[in-house]
């Protein structure tokens, strides 16, 4: 009798957790867990890329701060967050920036120099920036106050605009006169998001007794409703702690959330704080609307955070007819309507003539024997004409 074979079960599969978080259909929010996750992971790469650099690298640059484990100081090497959409957040480009409070300022450097634009006149802003009651330790930030008059005075050639963008790390603007700045700067300033002036608001209310403008200085200068030292202050410190998003007509928006020298933590409480308030201000549809999120470095790979599961906004876009056609294609063929195309024009048979129609000349019917006949005569006179002139000339 033969043996019995022993029958294995297979093990059951191991459900195995996707990268991403869930779809938007259930919570409109990206997973802390997944962020976390993937920041750890990003700031890793960065550190050991930063070391193999350092380590491979032959020449030192003296400028460049090594840490004590051999590596690059990341404390300037910025993280992204990259944000996709289904369609684009806006039609033309915006260059005055938004601002998105975060958990943990971007601009903590006491080293920056600050480079403050104001509207006219800018003494009362000096003289406020100089004053006790202004914080000493921001008052060393600020290197130079400026006003709109003498930005378009000043700076109107190439080369002083570039001396003005190098002199400084971080430009700040009274949201009054933002909007003529990319005509006074140029595109020395505007052609990259890097140092696009930060708006700020340097105004208060008016009262009755101060008039219109803000009443007159002792000396005569006339003060165009000038804040007090607490409020710009307060201003200049909003700007610094605060993410910057530059909107252009396109699918995708990178926002600058941190560096590399950070914590996963730090990282991730900025990323959750952009993404929610930056989809919902400038994101039509909201999440819908939105197809994935990423971070990365300036080198590395984009690390996905959340991506959707629905590729389109709105399921009318992909619902077919009774015919089979979707409406894209009916919406294609509708805009084609009236448009003149040779290949069509010859399918269709003739038509009547009208008065104003071309008339097409008949030509004959060709016959091989004729045109033979006519061919053979024309070779005999040109031989006998041919014989006599030989004739001739042998007389």
């Amino acid at each position: 009798m033969a043996p019995k074979k022993k029958v294995v079960k297979a093990a059951a599969p191991v459900a195995v957790p996707a990268p991403t978080a869930v779809a938007p259909a259930a919570a409109n929010e990206i997973n802390a867990e997944q962020t976390l996750k993937a920041s750890k992971a990003l700031l890793a790469h960065m550190q050991k890329a930063s070391k193999q650099k350092a380590e491979a690298s032959t020449k030192k640059n003296l400028l460049d701060e090594i840490d004590e484990d051999g590596a690059l100081a990341l404390s300037e090497t910025p993280v992204w967050l990259t944000l996709t959409t289904k369609r684009h957040i806006v039609d033309t480009n915006k260059l005055k920036p938004d601002k998105i409070s975060v958990p943990h300022p971007l601009h903590t450097n006491p080293n920056e120099t600050i480079c403050l634009i104001t509207a006219d006149p800018q003494r009362s802003y000096k003289d406020i920036i100089a004053s006790d009651d202004f914080p000493a330790d921001l008052r060393k930030r600020i290197t130079r106050v400026i006003g709109y008059t003498k930005v378009r005075a000043k700076y109107r050639q190439y080369e002083a605009q570039r001396q003005l963008l190098s002199s400084h790390d971080i430009f700040i603007s009274d949201d009054r006169i933002i909007n003529r700045l990319p005509q006074a700067l140029g595109k020395t300033f505007y052609k990259t998001t890097a140092k696009r002036p930060i708006p700020v608001t340097f105004r208060t209310a008016r009262t009755a007794a101060a008039g219109k403008k803000g009443g007159k200085r002792q000396d005569g200068d006339e003060v165009v409703n000038v804040p007090t030292a607490a409020d710009v202050a307060a201003e200049v410190n909003k700007a610094l702690g605060c993410a910057l998003v530059a909107l252009s007509p396109s699918t995708n928006t990178a926002i600058k959330v941190g560096y590399a020298s950070w914590t996963a933590e730090q990282i991730a409480e900025n990323v959750a704080a952009v993404a929610t308030s930056l989809i919902s201000k400038h994101v039509p549809k909201g999440w819908s609307n939105v197809k994935s999120i990423y971070i990365k470095g300036p080198e590395t790979t984009a690390l996905p955070i959340w991506q959707t599961e629905e590729l389109w906004v709105d399921g009318a876009d992909v619902v077919a007819d009774k015919e089979g056609e979707t409406k894209a294609v009916k919406d294609v063929e509708k805009a084609n309507v009236g448009k003149k195309r040779k290949s069509l024009e010859e399918e269709k048979p003739e038509s009547k003539k009208g008065p104003l129609s071309k008339k097409v000349k008949k030509l004959p019917e060709s016959n091989d024997d004729d045109l033979k006949k006519q061919i053979s005569e024309t070779k005999t006179r040109l031989r006998k004409q041919k014989a006599a002139s030989k004739a001739a000339l042998d007389d």
